[in-house]
């Protein structure tokens, strides 16, 4: 079962937020967390097509949380948020 962590809710808000493709760089940057975590969870969240990426930029597949939470429900799985 997948569930959204906190890292992976700073990035969902960010992006949102944002309203444009962000690179790695600048979701750490903007997040205050270290690269190599936000790299592990927007794998986690492109697995599950929540993020979607061109040319080594990140972009939401979905506006809100509800709906991310209905695409891993779908899935068979439940978050934890």
């Amino acid at each position: 079962m997948v569930k959204l962590n906190k890292t992976d809710e700073k990035i969902v808000n960010t992006l949102k937020e944002a309203k444009k493709a962000l690179t790695l760089q600048e979701l750490a940057d903007l997040t205050g967390e270290p690269s190599k975590k936000i790299f592990r969870s927007l794998r986690k969240l492109f697995e599950n097509e929540i993020v979607s990426t061109q040319a080594r930029k990140y972009s939401l597949l979905f506006e809100d949380l509800k709906a991310i939470k209905t695409k891993l429900a779908s899935k068979g799985e439940e978050p934890d948020v």
